[in-house]
């Protein structure tokens, strides 16, 4: 799972990233201050409780487990993660982040960092772009105090440079494809485009939208061999739809008067999700609860100070850190994590599995209770999750055993959030 922090230069990208990541990197006021892209991996919480509260709750009707002490500094969590962590059955998840060097008009072209940019983005399953919704910088990134771009056009530029891009890729050996479709029929186009995209994460399905979008607003282009560049710019903006959803995260939101209902509105139309936040103020919180001076959950705007904050901090730091608190949660959608939240469990519908070698104590090989939760796309098979853990396992599958009822899914059962499955392979 990889998400991409996308925008133009100068807003926020490098301190959502830290803040979610606490990876510190470069964070500068000018331009392209990320030059290759940063990758790291960010936390998020699960929607529902871990499957950990429901084994508790066997072992505790049957007498095998006392109930959860007051002093228990997991809250009652007795899953043993391999990665994250779980406390009060909130089960923590990693996705991987790609703070990518900022975009710029032109880019499809080879402005700023140009194609390197756009490949950088090729492996994403979905984009976050991070916009500037102080208007205290230009479309190209330059600090210009007030009076900078709209956010709306930094939204509609990157999809139109998106589409350029996308494109540009599409109409290498058009003319050559499209004489040969004449001979070839229209399934010569398709296999162009496939071939074309593959590189870019783009599939049939994909291709597909891409001539159904066509179809339905150029109903009288019915030859693909004839199209011209609005066709081809439908296609184009069809495919990027399907391949890379878009949501944004409205940065820098504490010193703006914008409201963002047309930013919304465009966001929305497209499946995407607007969050208004302040990256800095993110970041913030982050470090203070890292330093140790507050306790504070990742996603959360609210915090207590812990006795070394009582110690440590002044007047004036408390009341700074009250502040943001303050601001952060006025503002609906949780924050990064909560527009994280929503790109991963909204706009790509992954649901949660968890893989156990034994199906009656919930436990891998090493006897660790519920090791691993998996992220994978809803509508995925108990065979399809063997493959995720272990190709040996995909290719040996037999059966699966639901943990949950002990009942025995064959291969191509769908599994629903939360799952617990043990899979028995051929050795």
């Amino acid at each position: 799972m990889r998400i991409g922090l996308v925008g133009k230069p100068n807003v926020g990208k490098s301190t959502a990233f830290s803040a979610l990541t606490q990876i510190p990197v470069d964070i500068a006021n000018y331009p392209f201050t990320t030059i290759d892209p940063n990758v790291g991996v960010t936390w998020i919480p699960l929607p529902e409780s871990c499957a950990c509260s429901s084994l508790r709750e066997r072992r505790e009707s049957s007498g095998r487990l006392q109930t959860t002490e007051s002093a228990d500094p997991r809250v009652g969590s007795i899953c043993i993660p391999n990665s994250g962590s779980c406390s009060g059955f909130k089960r923590m998840v990693p996705v991987t982040l790609v703070d990518v060097a900022g975009l710029v008009p032109g880019a499809h072209e080879g402005r700023g960092r140009g194609n390197q940019f756009l490949s950088d983005l090729s492996r994403c399953d979905a984009l976050i772009q991070v916009i500037d919704v102080s208007g205290s910088t230009d479309l190209e990134g330059n600090p210009v105090g007030s009076g900078g771009s709209e956010p709306i056009d930094e939204h509609l530029f990157l999809l139109g440079e998106l589409d350029s891009w996308i494109m540009g890729i599409m109409e290498k050996g058009w003319d050559r494809v499209s004489r040969k479709a004449q001979a070839e029929g229209v399934r010569a186009i398709r296999e162009h485009f496939l071939e074309r995209l593959t590189g870019i994460g783009a599939t049939e399905y994909h291709v597909a939208a891409g001539f159904s979008s066509v179809e339905r607003e150029h109903q009288s282009s019915t030859d693909p061999a004839l199209w011209g560049q609005e066709e081809l710019r439908t296609l184009a903006t069809a495919v990027r739809k399907s391949l890379f959803p878009i949501s944004v995260a409205a940065n820098k939101a504490d010193n703006r008067g914008y409201h963002g209902s047309e930013l919304s509105s465009e966001v929305e139309s497209n499946g995407g999700t607007v969050v208004f936040t302040s990256a800095e103020a993110e970041l913030a919180l982050r470090r203070a609860s890292s330093s140790g001076m507050i306790s504070y959950q990742i996603g959360d705007s609210d915090f207590e100070l812990t006795d070394d904050g009582k110690e440590n901090l002044t007047e004036k730091q408390r009341s700074a850190l009250e502040s943001i608190s303050s601001t952060l949660s006025s503002w609906e959608g949780g924050g990064l994590v909560g527009l994280l939240s929503e790109v991963v469990f909204g706009q790509l519908s992954r649901i949660v599995a968890y893989p156990v070698q034994d199906e009656t104590h919930w436990v891998d090989g090493d006897g660790k209770t519920l090791p691993d939760a998996i992220l994978i796309q809803r509508g995925t098979t108990a065979k399809g999750l063997a493959f995720q853990v272990h190709s040996d396992l995909g290719e040996g599958f037999v059966r699966a055993i639901d943990a949950r009822s002990g009942m025995v899914i064959g291969a191509e059962h769908e599994l629903a959030d939360g799952d617990v499955v043990s899979i028995q392979a051929k050795n």
